[in-house]
């Protein structure tokens, strides 16, 4: 309810979010935090502050794309199949 006004959904394919949301709590345990679980997490939250979800990469990701890094936020357009689910390219710098 938070994240629709704002333009971002829920990705339609419940049992992705499903799990998805599942690894967010996983990442949790583990960290203290939910960074984004498609992405590796050094486990230093100062470093991972970009990943910890939603990640400062959606905006651009859904603007340009309909969907996020890991298909847990899309658009509205990306949901209802009135645009082309593209692969989304990774944005996060490689620092290793």
């Amino acid at each position: 309810m938070v994240q629709e006004p704002k333009g971002y959904y829920f990705n339609r394919d419940k049992k992705r979010v499903i799990e998805l949301i599942e690894s967010l709590l996983v990442n949790k345990e583990r960290y203290g935090y939910m960074s984004c679980p498609c992405r590796l997490a050094a486990g230093d939250r100062k470093k991972d502050q970009d990943i910890l979800c939603p990640c400062v990469y959606r905006e651009g990701d859904v603007k340009e794309y309909g969907s996020c890094y890991c298909n847990l936020y899309v658009s509205k357009e990306w949901n209802e199949d009135d645009m082309p689910h593209e692969y989304v390219p990774e944005r996060r710098p490689s620092y290793f």
